[in-house]
């Protein structure tokens, strides 16, 4: 257990936030190393696959539940020195964990078909997607007892054994995607398939080596028979935090879904273009990420430990830094934006679909820093619905606009784009004022 309630801000939060953004470095290998080896298979399997893991947005937002449940509660905890409260989160997050494996994989199974049937652009675009998703289900099971048992050493301030564990395992995915994609060595590829397979062997590696370090290592939280039995009383604090972020993925899979559609017209090579886009976008925002998932836990201890100007200051560095990051890289990909996806695709025609959407995106990478921020913030402060309401405010401003767009003679690819950039801002500046409201109202109730 790390005490973050002294100590420079500056200095805990660069701590947190370098393993942590290693161990999401690593993590998003998984999918780029994938979808390396399934350009290799054409435009169809990489629409397919790119679109099926639109899903992995709905297990986010049940990881998120979880996730966001578990982390400011043990982190409040820590802070008010309370190690049962701790514990008893912890394996309240594991029993629900198992639940949500479970409620994954039976609907995953039930609803993958439909799903592809009704946004893949043609019959193998939706055959490489559900055989990718139904290979990379048991995988998104296992996702949950990850969650849980990182977001409880995120609370008490440990990040580099989640960090290590995912650097294994990334290689392990990276051994096993030539193998099982390819067919390196056995001569009998698996093509999408192989994806999933090889991504949820080292998901279930990861569940194993974490399992082993809270077994032998962990000391201030751990797994305890008495505590393992269901208590609606904390379900009920996880699900008042946790709810609100898990449903703001929902309306990621629902944005992304969105474009999906809309862009569907225009062929296989469009959306593999948007996929390996959108994936690369997803590896440009870990350093704000990692920054913002690191002032959680810091915000967190110090809400918990009633040091209110702590938190302000937390989320004053955390915005600095994290914006800084994101102007460096949107200015790379306003000059070289190719250079970012070139190596994912050997079609000329997907490149410059990638290369368009990178950067003309580009221009939200710090409006998007700034609401990872916020939305961390939230997450300390216990109040996770101001959040909510601000990704919920961007779906009604984007996705409206975009289907009247796609309806009208002209529709260009960019069109989506520009109009994505143009409501990122507007939810941007929504977010600051939604925080600077919450700060200002625990300020005056600490005060008073």
């Amino acid at each position: 257990m790390r005490d973050l309630t002294t100590g420079s801000i500056p200095r805990h939060l660069i701590r947190l936030a370098l393993p942590m953004a290693f161990g999401m470095i690593f993590q998003t290998m998984y999918y780029l190393v994938d979808l390396w080896f399934v350009t290799r298979l054409g435009d169809a399997a990489v629409a397919g696959v790119s679109t099926a893991g639109n899903v992995q947005f709905i297990v986010m937002a049940l990881t998120q539940v979880l996730g966001v449940g578990t982390m400011p509660l043990i982190a409040n905890a820590v802070g008010r020195k309370d190690r049962d409260d701790a514990n008893l989160v912890f394996n309240q997050s594991v029993v629900w964990a198992f639940v949500c494996a479970l409620i994954t994989l039976a609907g995953g199974f039930a609803l993958a078909g439909p799903y592809m049937r009704a946004v893949g652009a043609d019959s193998a675009t939706q055959a490489a997607g559900l055989s990718y998703l139904t290979w990379y289900l048991p995988g998104l099971g296992l996702q949950f007892a990850l969650v849980s048992m990182g977001a409880a050493l995120r609370g008490t301030g440990i990040v580099k054994p989640t960090m290590l564990v995912q650097i294994v395992t990334v290689v392990l995915n990276i051994l096993l995607a030539p193998v099982l994609i390819a067919g390196w060595g056995t001569g009998k590829p698996l093509g999408a398939a192989g994806a999933g397979l090889a991504s949820s062997i080292a998901i279930a590696a990861a569940v194993v080596l974490m399992l082993v370090y809270f077994v032998r290592l962990e000391h201030y939280v751990g797994f305890r028979r008495d505590l393992l039995t269901a208590r609606w009383d904390v379900l009920a604090r996880m699900l008042r935090i946790g709810v609100p972020p898990g449903a703001e993925f929902a309306l990621m899979f629902l944005f992304t879904a969105v474009i999906y559609y809309v862009i569907r017209d225009f062929g296989p090579t469009a959306q593999a273009g948007y996929g390996i886009g959108s994936r690369v976008m997803q590896s440009i925002f870990l350093p704000a990420m990692a920054i913002a998932f690191s002032a959680a836990p810091l915000a967190g201890q110090n809400m918990g430990a009633g040091q209110m100007q702590r938190v302000r200051d937390t989320f004053k560095w955390a915005a600095i830094l994290g914006s800084g990051l994101m102007a460096v890289l949107t200015l790379l990909c306003q000059l070289r934006p190719e250079l970012f996806v070139r190596g994912f695709t050997e079609e000329a025609a997907v490149l410059v679909v990638s290369a368009e959407f990178l950067q003309t995106i580009s221009w939200n990478f710090v409006a998007s820093g700034l609401i990872f921020t916020c939305s961390g913030m939230f997450q300390a402060l216990g109040n996770t619905v101001p959040s909510l309401i601000s990704s919920a405010s961007r779906l009604v401003t984007f996705a409206t606009p975009a289907l009247l767009l796609a309806q009208r003679p002209g529709f260009k690819l960019r069109h989506v784009w520009v109009l994505s950039v143009a409501t990122m801002t507007v939810q941007a500046g929504f977010t600051l004022w939604l925080l600077g409201r919450e700060l200002r109202q625990r300020t005056a109730v600490a005060a008073g």
